[in-house]
């Protein structure tokens, strides 16, 4: 029997009453928080210390935390039309300030990327974990309320965006190794996903549904593409076959696969010469072809620009009648909306599953096997090291700032598949002037994943194979893609080390590595409408769209006072009419020196 609520305060009355009061409480990772019902249960138990509360989770979604008077004054509006009336969960805004009493205990397994990073109870309480261990790690803390958002259809419920972690609970408790109360919060935004998600109502102990917990979703908003990240997802699009499969996570760089992957389909000579260009002693593409077969994903993370793909024509290689199989997804309200809307039959074609049969081959293992040819695990990293390491969730420090996730099951995956390969994608530099850093180093401190597993590493300077390779054929391999500021330093290392001969020279063609030349390869896929700065919908404005770029280029001023300066004193000289810019950035009135100069940088980025 499955006992209705409307009122979360009588929900919380009856799980009381079930489980007692010591509750341990999971919640999906990302968006299939039931936020009204963890809301409630945390208000309890900061009322009540009598009350014991171990909330069990992963990415606590929170809106972005602008940096500085600036970006405040861009991003409130935008933050307030695409994340505006989401119920924040009341648990991370005391734990962030270090606030939550002995009562309660918050353990996450993976951080919204850089949130957690001056939280020192949120540090203290991470668990370094795979994605497939974390369903094991709850069931061992003893879990006994499992509180998730779900989309209804008549009386049938569907897990929607959060198959992941509760399927494998479900299947415990199925097992008789768990017993626990399955808590549904209806949100009629969420789209009914069908499969394995798709549940009866005798499936759930209790549910909570009314107008008065419904509430719109956690929607990020897209970003725009770099040049870096372009140059980045045109190189990994030449690297996938026709007829394989995909993994990739959110970001701009995985839509800057896909739209390369778009790219070669519809125009496969200007995909080869873009990738001309940005390699210009490269050897052609191994993948240049349109896509006849097309391309399947089984990928943890169902990302909104595979739906573009799928709409491109080039995700279509059905595996059990399913051109996807997915775990989860987060993403803008557009594709929400487009799930919730489309037919039936287009929608059966996305399958979302538990994360065990995704991110591990262990079970029907042969069929997997079969499914996944030609296999292109392809995942972002922070920094990699000559030999081959990758950083991928953390700092030497040992501060977390993301978590592993499932880059692990992928990249173990790569080398128990026929013909698979891991790819890791990252920036060759951070920052800009004289704060650039590379993220190509020698040694560092912590790993995610270890240089015995190292394969392909792909940064806007190329792509480097280090699969099977000697210690000093990957360093050599991964210089070619370093920034060329930092390859000299570098190089002295390895050859300091004994790991590379003192006579060794890099070749002149990728000496030059550096975001001048990335621009200027861009620059004709940018103008014959290749590479465009939001390729698959965009949450800004017309105006807020066209000041993308000049909010670049002033906050890489930002590091260098001459730079700076020269914005001022072109923003002196400036002509025209700024009014609708500088309005909607607060600055049409400035207040005080600093408001001024940052007016008239801004009009000097304008005439950039």
């Amino acid at each position: 029997m499955t006992d209705r609520f409307t009122d979360p305060e009588v929900l919380a009355d009856a799980i009381i009453a079930k489980v007692g009061r010591r509750i341990v409480l999971g919640l999906p990772l990302g968006l299939g928080k039931a936020n009204h019902v963890v809301n409630v249960l945390f208000a309890r138990a900061m009322a009540d210390r009598s009350l014991h509360l171990h909330i069990f989770t992963a990415l606590t979604l929170e809106p972005p935390r602008p940096k500085s008077e600036l970006e405040a004054a861009f991003l409130g509006p935008v933050i307030a039309r695409t994340l505006g009336g989401y119920p924040a969960l009341a648990y991370a805004e005391v734990q962030r300030r270090d606030a939550l009493p002995d009562n309660i205990q918050v353990d996450e397994f993976f951080f919204q990327a850089g949130t957690r990073l001056g939280v020192e109870s949120a540090q203290r309480s991470y668990i370094s974990a795979n994605y497939t261990h974390a369903a094991r790690y709850l069931l061992d803390r003893g879990v006994n309320v499992v509180a998730q958002l779900v989309a209804k259809d008549g009386d049938r419920f569907s897990l929607s965006c959060n198959t992941d972690i509760t399927l494998d609970l479900l299947a415990a408790r199925q097992a008789g190794k768990a017993d626990f109360l399955l808590v549904g919060q209806v949100n009629d935004a969420l789209p009914f996903m069908p499969g394995d998600g798709d549940l009866p109502a005798s499936a759930f102990s209790h549910l909570l549904d009314g107008p008065a917990v419904q509430f719109p979703l956690f929607a990020p908003p897209k970003e725009p593409i770099t040049d870096a990240h372009y140059a980045i997802g045109f190189h990994a699009a030449g690297l996938i076959p026709d007829g394989g499969t995909i993994q990739m996570g959110i970001g701009s760089i995985s839509d800057a696969v896909v739209q390369g992957l778009i790219v070669r389909h519809r125009d496969p000579d200007g995909f080869r010469d873009t990738l001309k260009r940005l390699s210009p002693a490269a050897a052609p593409p191994q993948h240049g072809e349109p896509f006849e077969r097309g391309l399947y994903a089984a990928t943890e993370m169902f990302v909104d620009c595979l739906l573009d793909l799928w709409k491109a024509g080039v995700l279509k290689r059905e595996v059990d009648g399913a051109v996807l199989h997915g775990g989860f997804f987060l993403g803008p309200r557009a594709f929400y909306e487009a799930l919730r809307v489309m037919p039936a039959a287009d929608r059966a074609k996305f399958q979302m599953q538990a994360i065990s049969g995704i991110n591990e081959l262990y079970g029907d293992e042969a069929a997997k096997r079969i499914a996944r040819v030609d296999a292109r695990f392809i995942n972002t990293a922070m920094m990699v090291t000559l030999l081959g390491a990758v950083v991928s969730d953390g700092l030497e420090d040992g501060r977390v700032v993301s978590g592993v996730g499932g880059q692990y099951n992928f990249v173990a995956q790569a080398f128990a598949l026929e013909d698979a390969r891991s790819v890791i994608t990252l920036d060759a530099v951070r920052g800009a002037g004289k704060a650039a850093r590379s993220n190509v180093l020698w040694s560092y401190g912590h790993g995610t994943i270890p240089r015995h597993l190292r394969d392909i590493v792909i940064t806007e300077y190329g792509v480097a194979d280090l699969r099977g390779l000697t210690d000093r054929d990957v360093i050599v391999a991964l210089l070619k893609v370093a920034d060329s500021r930092f390859q000299s330093a570098l190089l002295e290392k390895a050859k300091a080390a004994g790991k590379l001969e003192r006579g060794y020279v890099l070749p002149a063609e990728v000496r030059d590595n550096s975001p001048e030349r990335i621009a200027e390869a861009l620059a004709p896929a940018k103008a014959a409408g290749l590479a465009p700065l939001l390729p698959f919908g965009s949450d800004f404005n017309p105006l807020e769209e066209s000041l993308l770029p000049t909010l670049g280029r002033l906050k890489a001023a930002q590091t260098e006072p001459n730079a700076l300066l020269g914005l001022v004193l072109e923003g002196l000289r400036a002509k025209g009419d700024d009014g609708a810019a500088l309005k909607r950035l607060g600055l049409d009135r400035p207040r005080g020196l600093r408001q001024r100069l940052t007016a008239l940088a801004l009009r000097g980025a304008l005439r950039r």
